[in-house]
This record gives C-alpha cells, structure tokens and sequence, in this order.
C-alpha cells in the first residue's frame, strides 16, 4: 500500500477534528457512550475523506507507462534507443549537495 500524500493527511485529520467538534456540539451528549459513537464515527468519516482525495499521478519520462501506453513493434525499439540517447547526452539535474547532507 503507498504512502499517503501529505494533502491526504491534511484532509483526514482537518475532517476528524471539525466533524467531532461540530458532531458533539449538535447532539449536546454527555454520556461517555455518546462521546465514543462520534468519536468513531468521526475517524471513519476522516479516513474515508483521506482515502477519496486525488493521488497526483507521476508525470515524466520516468513515469512508468501502461500497455495502452507503450508503443509496439519497431516504433518501440525506436523509442527506447532514443530515450536511451538522450539519457546519456543529459547530466543530472541534482547539484552535488542534493546527494550528500550536509552535518554540522
């Protein structure tokens, strides 16, 4: 399972906390019963918030393509030794400090 993003994490967690608060604020219940049906209530409303928010997709070259996708025959091989070619002609976009940290 991937990781959630964190606009999925944000979603839920705003969604736990102002259902509750508005949930307990309408039904005015005092009773730890009461307390603990909107608490549960409230995280399964997060959780179905954070799970429906839209997953950004990968774009790229390096975004991995589905059959439909992918070309076929000779415009395959063609496509690869061209995407091969210019991977060698193009250096790494990343300075040098993006791949060591620095500790001071």
């Amino acid at each position: 399972m991937p990781r959630p993003t964190a606009a999925q994490l944000a979603y839920g967690s705003a969604t736990v906390i102002v259902s509750t608060i508005a949930m307990l604020l309408l039904s005015q219940t005092s009773t730890g019963l009461g307390v603990a049906v909107i608490s549960a209530a409230a995280l399964a409303l997060g959780l179905l918030v954070a799970l429906t928010v839209p997953v950004p997709r990968r774009r790229g070259r390096h975004a991995a393509r589905t059959a439909a996708d992918a070309p076929t025959g000779s415009a395959a091989s063609a496509a690869s030794a061209a995407e091969a070619a210019q991977d060698a002609r193009v250096p790494d976009p990343r300075p040098a400090s993006a791949e060591h940290p620095v500790h001071h």
